[in-house]
């Protein structure tokens, strides 16, 4: 039987989660960019509601990593299964009940502070997601399909674009902005406990993965698995500047970008969400590609080239999206979700090998995580500022950065002495 067909509910169950946790985030990110400015937060410029509507989107980046040590030292511990159940609730959660949140002019400062809160819900969830998802394909993996198995929780990414993309898309074809702005923005939140429910379904019926029952079988699992982390801090270091580059582009081509094409550049939300929507399909091109790559090669290599085309990605990424052009517009943010697919696609089979079996979900979450909080946090919030200050065309910069950061890290890497130790 082909590997796929014999390991497809294991990897729909991979694939499933990481879509929910796209979803979720991205619907977050578009109502930032759209309406939570001035319905969460009171300011006098349209500019500085923005930007605090971005902050609050960067306080999830923050609760990952406290999600990733607290379910990574469960996933270590009891297993990947269970701990994938309890993060997808979580999150779903917090997802959902920010649809039947107050506004500013409703609740006052109460409003931005349960935003705030919820926030943190979603981060602290989806700091345990994509670490056990992850290992959930690669630890089933037959030899020599760890990088195309691996790529499955990254598939779950343009999946989740795509509906959360396309369910703004037909919300605003058929609202007016004064219905959108008032009631239609929570309809996606809404939407999320029904991909929730599917998710949950599916992870309920898959079992343990091998590796982690055969580590089991050799040796206890630590007891605190963050403390085992001091004999792994150099490739914790590496795999964090691993990821960096790509949270900065996925951000920075989407939550970013919209708020710059509908605000400054003047596009209409329908339109520029389309042009969105297209580009998007460039982001799967490019992860299967790199997951191709990596088998055959190494996904060491696939990373690096990403890493390489987003330093060169940078220098074109302002110009390109701040031109009158539709078409250029467009073939900038295909260009640079293709190369996010580079970026982004290796990740499940490389950061695996940094650590050992027992310590792995909390060392992949932790990495993964940490660089979400520079690439995907930092990012679009220090690209926010620069544009507020006529700066637009040179926030792509932010891009080359990453990438140089990715690249280090990727060089610097070196794998773990055993996989099972």
């Amino acid at each position: 039987m082909h590997p796929i067909r014999q390991h497809s509910r294991v990897l729909t169950a991979s694939l499933v989660g990481t879509a929910v946790e796209f979803y979720d985030f991205y619907i977050y990110a578009t109502a930032a960019a759209l309406v939570f400015g001035p319905l969460f937060f009171p300011a006098e410029s349209a500019a500085a509601q923005t930007l605090f509507a971005f902050m609050s989107f960067g306080i999830a980046f923050i609760a990952r990593p406290v999600g990733a040590i607290a379910f990574g030292h469960f996933g270590d511990r009891i297993g990947r299964k269970s701990t994938l159940v309890a993060s997808l609730l979580l999150m779903g959660a917090s997802t959902l009940l920010i649809a039947f949140l107050p506004t500013y002019a409703m609740a006052g400062w109460i409003a931005p502070a349960l935003l705030c809160i919820l926030r943190f819900g979603q981060g602290f969830g989806l700091g345990g997601e994509w670490g056990g998802a992850a290992l959930l394909a690669v630890e089933n993996a037959p030899k020599g399909w760890e990088a195309r198995f691996g790529s499955a929780p990254q598939l779950g990414a343009p999946v989740g674009f795509l509906a959360a993309n396309g369910l703004f898309l037909l919300l605003g074809l058929g609202l007016s902005e004064a219905d959108f702005a008032a009631w239609g923005w929570r309809i996606p939140f809404l939407a999320s406990a029904a991909l929730v429910g599917i998710g949950l379904w599916v992870r309920l019926r898959i079992g343990e993965t091998p590796a982690f029952r055969e580590a089991m079988e050799h040796a206890p699992p630590p007891l605190v698995p963050l403390w085992e982390m001091r004999h792994h801090l150099g490739a914790l270091l590496a795999g964090t500047a691993g990821v960096v580059a790509c949270f900065a582009i996925f951000y920075l081509a989407t939550a970013y970008a919209l708020a710059q094409g509908t605000g400054p550049l003047g596009h209409s939300r329908e339109t520029f969400l389309s042009v969105q929507l297209a580009a998007n399909c460039f982001l799967a091109v490019g992860i299967v590609a790199a997951a191709v790559l990596a088998d055959k090669r190494s996904a060491r290599l696939s990373l690096a080239l990403g890493a390489g085309a987003t330093v060169l990605l940078g220098f074109v990424f302002g110009p390109g999206l701040a031109a009158g052009s539709l078409w250029t517009v467009f073939a900038t943010l295909a260009a640079a979700l293709f190369i996010m697919g580079f970026a982004y696609g290796p990740l499940g089979a490389w950061l695996p090998t940094l650590f050992p079996v027992r310590v792995r979900y909390s060392g992949i979450s932790l990495a993964f995580n940490g660089g979400g909080i520079i690439g995907g946090a930092l990012t679009p919030i220090v690209a926010q500022l620069l544009a507020a200050d006529g700066y637009s065309a040179q926030a792509g910069w932010l891009l080359s950065a990453a990438g140089a950061l990715t690249l280090a890290g990727v060089i610097l890497a070196r794998p773990a002495l055993s996989a099972a130790k």
